[in-house]
């Protein structure tokens, strides 16, 4: 392939600000924390660091409710902290990525203050409002994402306005270009001061149905937090997702294209479905994403035959020059750990830095971190809040950085309560210990980079015969390297034939065996592991 770009042969670390380091004692991680960690991802091996929203906002949802485009929450310090971790990252090798939220502003965003003020307010048309219905009811039946109706009634004004997710969040009007200018403007300013890309948020769900028709139901829906991929109670076949989002992408793209070396990256709708996400990489003549998210290892049953079949229907989807992604975890949903358990995590680690294509990383993924219970009165999370038994903050807790108090992350009571497992699941500890989850994530991330084949090779299944449902085997090759993964998701060993010839083991997820040599005729694969063998 052509030379590639930083974003295909790196690694992308997601940072949730709130709960990575704190530095000013408020319980709050803030960017001057992550100042001071910058060093542990260089030695961790990632490339480029992706902040979850630190711009200005009431935090009705944690900063996905912004209130201003070019600025930074004082909870998480000041533009000269930014410009300061800007520097440090790029200082170190490390690029930054930063998430822009375009569907909907805050409700105290000055934009959003105006255009409530009255209905001939320059900025009315900004958002996107309605009247009634004759019986005084919302004028359709779209649900919001958090919970009741996507409609909220302003008595002053006397129409109803519209939000995807909050009330507190008004949806933006995109069809509106003094919107897309303004928008467009704020993504300059970051770009400008040398920002490397952004992750927009629900990128997919900027324009709505022109005649605001209702939403079929869903017949395949079943409540509960894993159904993401049955999309909800709706069908939103009308409220996202709409002719013309491709073409609004692509003027996006259009903005990163002016500038050397950045990348878009967009979240769109969770489907197992490929079709879905490589639709959103556009074509030659109107390039949208770089990056469309793959969230399939998020929502696939954790079985070889599901996981084998969508990697094969993704690579045959992806169009000429798209470049695949992989996400295990992520601030919306379970850890890993949590969702595999221990053992399974580390195939799943082997899995996801060794597929074709860019991996992203979750923040205390790489120490094995769990989901933490938090008591229904203590959640935080408005989703939770809204629909009990759905809230994110299991999976947002402060970063395990050693045994101390509150393990390390502040010396104030956190914002959100710290995993009783800290005095071993802690980044100190598991560096001192080889055969650690951390210890085998940079072993991972080290054998990629070095390895062509791993980086930017070709992908191809092999046939694993009689163990096709417990073992998951495939290639890598580039040039004249080749390299075989082998994952056995089975709680016994597992030995499996290739094609004769010999290999040389570069990594095992239980940390032993390297630079043993195996024959591929008859590889064996010890409860729970993954090999990387080197063909010889």
């Amino acid at each position: 392939m052509p030379q590639a770009a930083w974003w295909q042969t790196g690694i992308i670390y997601q940072i949730y600000p709130r709960s990575f380091m704190d530095r000013n004692g408020d319980g709050v991680g803030d960017l001057q924390g992550i100042i001071a960690q910058l060093d542990h991802l260089v030695w961790l091996g990632v490339n480029a660091i992706w902040l979850s929203p630190i711009f200005p906002s009431p935090m009705a949802d944690f900063g996905y409710d912004v209130s201003d485009y070019t600025a930074i929450h004082p909870l998480f310090g000041t533009l000269a902290d930014f410009d300061a971790l800007l520097e440090a990252a790029h200082a170190r090798g490390l690029k930054l990525i930063l998430d822009l939220v375009p569907n909907h502003t805050s409700d105290q965003h000055p934009w959003f203050q105006q255009a409530r003020a009255s209905r001939d307010n320059p900025k009315r048309d900004w958002y996107i409002w309605r009247d009634a219905q004759p019986d005084g009811s919302p004028p359709n039946n779209w649900a919001a994402y958090f919970g009741g109706s996507m409609w909220t009634w302003d008595a002053a004004t006397k129409q109803y306005y519209l939000h995807s997710f909050l009330p507190e969040q008004p949806d933006l009007n995109w069809r509106n270009p003094e919107v897309k200018a303004a928008i467009f403007d704020a993504v300059r300013f970051w770009l400008d001061r040398g920002v490397d890309g952004f992750r927009v948020d629900v990128i997919d769900r900027m324009l709505k149905d022109e005649q605001f028709r209702d939403n079929p139901v869903n017949p395949d829906f079943v409540p509960g937090r894993d159904n993401l991929a049955a999309g909800g109670a709706q069908q939103r076949v009308y409220s996202e997702n709409q002719p013309g989002i491709h073409a609004l992408i692509a003027e996006l793209r259009a903005v990163f294209d002016a500038y050397d070396d950045r990348v878009l990256i967009g979240e769109i709708a969770y489907s197992t479905d490929p079709t879905v996400i490589t639709t959103h990489y556009g074509g030659s003549a109107a390039p949208e994403q770089h990056l469309p998210i793959n969230f399939a290892l998020l929502l696939l049953p954790w079985e070889v035959e599901a996981l084998r079949a969508f990697i094969a229907a993704y690579e045959a989807a992806l169009p000429a020059g798209g470049w695949p992604n992989y996400v295990l975890s992520n601030h919306d949903q379970p850890r890993i750990a949590s969702k595999l358990g221990d053992a399974e995590a580390r195939i799943a680690a082997m899995l996801l830095l060794t597929l074709r294509g860019t991996p992203f990383v979750y923040y205390g993924d790489e120490i094995g971190m769990h989901n933490v219970p938090i008591p229904q009165d203590q959640v935080q999370d408005p989703q939770g809040i809204n629909m009990p038994g759905t809230s994110r903050d299991p999976e947002r807790t402060p970063m395990q950085w050693h045994d101390g108090p509150n393990a390390g992350f502040s010396t104030a009571t956190p914002w959100l309560p710290i995993a009783d497992d800290y005095l071993t699941v802690n980044v100190e500890a598991e560096r001192a210990d080889p055969h650690s989850i951390l210890n085998l994530y940079r072993r991972l991330i080290a054998y990629r980079r070095d390895t062509p084949a791993l980086t930017l090779g070709a992908y191809q299944a092999l046939d694993s015969g009689e163990l096709a449902d417990t073992v998951l085997v495939y290639e890598r090759q580039h040039e004249n390297q080749r390299v075989v993964v082998a994952l056995n998701f089975a709680a016994d060993p597992k030995t499996i034939s290739l094609p004769a010839g010999q290999g040389r083991i570069g990594v095992s997820t239980h940390m032993e065996r390297s630079g043993e040599t195996v024959a591929l005729d008859r590889l064996v694969l010890r409860p729970h592991e993954g090999l990387i063998v080197e063909v010889v």
